[in-house]
């Protein structure tokens, strides 16, 4: 059976809570984000050339773990419909301390496709001021980090070393550089 062929299997819920699905088509299983909620990253680097990057402990990891701002678009009770670009202005705020002046769409994306259903839009924060010391919500726990993006590789490589989990993400920052070899 092809693959498309087995998409036209009858989707099944295996298991379902607030956010997170677990789903099986045929012989695939997988996991679905529920109300079809979507993620918004947000890639911030401020006058001085410097990534905002967010470090938090991260439960399905066990341990801290490096990451771009992210956040859920429109999870809160009453926050359906929400525009992607609001969410991703929120969250910067929230997480990070700093307000964008100009958000830019660069496109959607997917983590993980062939375990997750999930999408992200990523924008690029534009214009950036300080409003707050960020740190997320209450229980979030988030650290904010300024890299220059000159020293991106040595400081994830410095992380990875003391056992962080590094965002997939982050790989956009480091791209350059791991094509510079090839």
């Amino acid at each position: 059976m092809t693959l498309e062929a087995e998409y036209e299997q009858p989707e099944q819920i295996q298991w379902e809570g607030r956010f997170i699905a677990a789903k099986t088509r045929g012989r695939w299983e997988y996991v679905t984000r529920t109300r079809d909620i979507k993620a918004a990253v947000i890639l911030a680097i401020d006058e001085a050339g410097q990534v905002i990057l967010v470090d938090q402990f991260r439960i399905p990891l066990g341990k801290r773990c490096l990451e771009l701002p992210a956040g859920l678009i429109g999870d809160d009770d009453g926050g359906e419909g929400e525009a992607a670009v609001v969410a991703a202005a929120r969250e910067l705020e929230e997480e990070t301390g700093y307000r964008a002046g100009r958000m830019e769409e660069i496109g959607e994306f997917y983590s993980s496709p062939g375990m997750v259903s999930e999408a992200f839009t990523l924008f690029r924060a534009h214009d950036l001021s300080r409003v707050s010391e960020g740190g997320g919500t209450e229980g979030e726990g988030i650290t904010v980090r300024h890299v220059p993006l000159a020293e991106i590789a040595d400081f994830i490589a410095a992380r990875r070393a003391e056992g962080y989990g590094i965002d997939t993400r982050m790989l956009m920052l480091l791209g350059p550089g791991l094509l510079a070899g090839l």
